[in-house]
């Protein structure tokens, strides 16, 4: 665990092997073991004040199958754990497979372990990566990413959906269920599952990306393919596909179905239009197409949110929604 940790990673992850270790809920480590450690040995206090204790020095490497980063907080000082990068060196030159949970990819990347390989990275932290190592190509459509002996995971919720996966490499897909149905969790989510995101969750500096997005709005109403995108703002089908990623950390193909997607649930909350008519509105081709990636996207049928629009308990949409991004384009 690195300086001001993030509990829920940590929770998740050690939660889920808990459940899978031992008959019902007695927590003995019998099927699988871990150790808690920081570099002094000292107790782990995490971003949100509580602590972990006991913990152990770094042990040797080779006393494990897996070695998981839990990262912390990135605050404007970038501080750096020389003891814990050293250790995670060490650990990969004997083929330990290390595993980067939330910002603890930071630390994979600062130690030198990422060289030419993906990242899995939550869309939160994306932008911030991307400023301070250029040279990282970080992917922030899924939840995490097993590259053999480096696995990185976006953190939060899908860290117990990471340790799903290795328990059930391990031990079986049984004891993999039982962990997360007592966790309340209906079904393991695979890596390649998309990272719930907002559209548009930062100002759009990049001057392409923001003219792109801005015929994307005019255009709700049709599926308006990359290369045509891209012809309209001047460039090719790659590179504007890597100012996206680059820039949102998504495709300019899944920031326009987003983006179409949630003008649907701003039509279904304050028109009167049938669903099959803001399908069409939204540039889907038929209305079982438009149900389909509304449910995806947002967990519910476009029939059961107008049911729910207005109620107190309803998902909530900004009645302002077209103009939302007016900051973004300036």
């Amino acid at each position: 665990m690195l300086h001001r940790f993030t509990l829920l990673p940590f929770a998740a992850f050690v939660d889920c092997l808990r459940l899978a270790a031992d008959e019902g809920d007695r927590s003995r480590q019998l099927r699988c073991h871990w150790t808690f450690m920081t570099s002094t040995g000292e107790h782990a206090t995490s971003s949100c004040g509580a602590a972990i204790t006991p913990c152990v020095p770094l042990q040797d490497p080779q006393e494990f199958d897996y070695i998981v980063v839990i990262g912390g907080i990135q605050d404007e000082h970038n501080r750096v754990d020389s003891q814990a990068l050293a250790y995670l060196r060490r650990a990969a030159a004997e083929k330990v497979s290390l595993v980067g949970v939330c910002t603890g990819v930071f630390a994979l990347i600062q130690a030198g372990l990422m060289e030419g390989r993906r990242c899995c990275v939550s869309w939160y932290h994306h932008r911030d990566l991307t400023r301070r190592f250029p040279a990282i190509t970080p992917v922030a459509d899924r939840l995490f990413i097993d590259d053999g002996d480096l696995l990185t995971c976006a953190g939060g919720a899908s860290t117990a959906d990471l340790a799903a996966y290795l328990i059930e490499r391990h031990m079986g897909k049984a004891w993999a269920m039982k962990s997360l149905h007592i966790m309340l969790i209906d079904e393991a989510r695979s890596g390649s599952y998309a990272q719930p995101q907002p559209v548009v969750f930062v100002k759009v500096e990049d001057r392409l990306v923001r003219r792109a997005i801005a015929l994307l709005e005019q255009h709700l109403g049709e599926s308006m393919s990359v290369d045509v995108l891209s012809e309209r703002v001047g460039t090719s089908r790659r590179h504007l596909e890597r100012r996206f990623r680059d820039t949102l950390g998504v495709s300019p193909q899944k920031f326009s179905r987003e983006l179409r997607l949630r003008y649907g649930l701003w039509l279904l909350h304050y028109t009167e239009k049938s669903v099959t008519e803001i399908g069409g509105r939204c540039g889907f081709a038929d209305t079982a197409h438009f149900s389909r990636n509304f449910r995806t996207a947002f967990g519910l049928s476009p029939s059961d949110i107008r049911k729910h629009a207005g109620l107190p308990d309803s998902m909530p949409v900004d009645p302002h929604f077209l103009h939302v991004h007016d900051e973004a384009m300036r």
